[in-house]
């Protein structure tokens, strides 16, 4: 998938006002809100398949995830090229999947 035009600020604020417009209207109590409940709110259709990404690809060199999906990249493996997007390509494809490969997720656990 293609971030373009996409503000992961933006989906928090929003999945934040739905959740207080239903505290507001007696649909839920806001003790009620929980981790799964928030994460329900900021589902969106373009991630339905997906909805917590394994690997991010940041491509033009840049080091940084520029509000894409803030919520949903907690525990994705993040790869960074310096290869544009358009000169992305099989070789740096295979690079990132190796480099993946080779990783030990931890989804947030730290190893003693």
């Amino acid at each position: 998938m293609l971030g373009i035009g996409y503000s992961g600020r933006a989906n928090i604020l929003q999945a934040c006002q739905k959740l207080a417009q239903k505290a507001h209207n007696k649909l839920l109590r806001p003790e009620d809100i929980d981790e799964s409940l928030f994460a329900d709110e900021l589902e969106m259709s373009w991630t339905d398949e997906f909805p917590y990404p394994d690997l991010l690809i940041r491509t033009s060199g840049e080091l940084r995830l520029s509000e894409f999906m803030l919520w949903q990249l907690a525990y994705t493996e993040l790869f960074f090229t310096d290869a544009l997007g358009p000169d992305f390509g099989e070789a740096e494809y295979l690079e990132a999947l190796m480099s993946f490969q080779s990783r030990e997720r931890r989804f947030g656990k730290r190893i003693l």
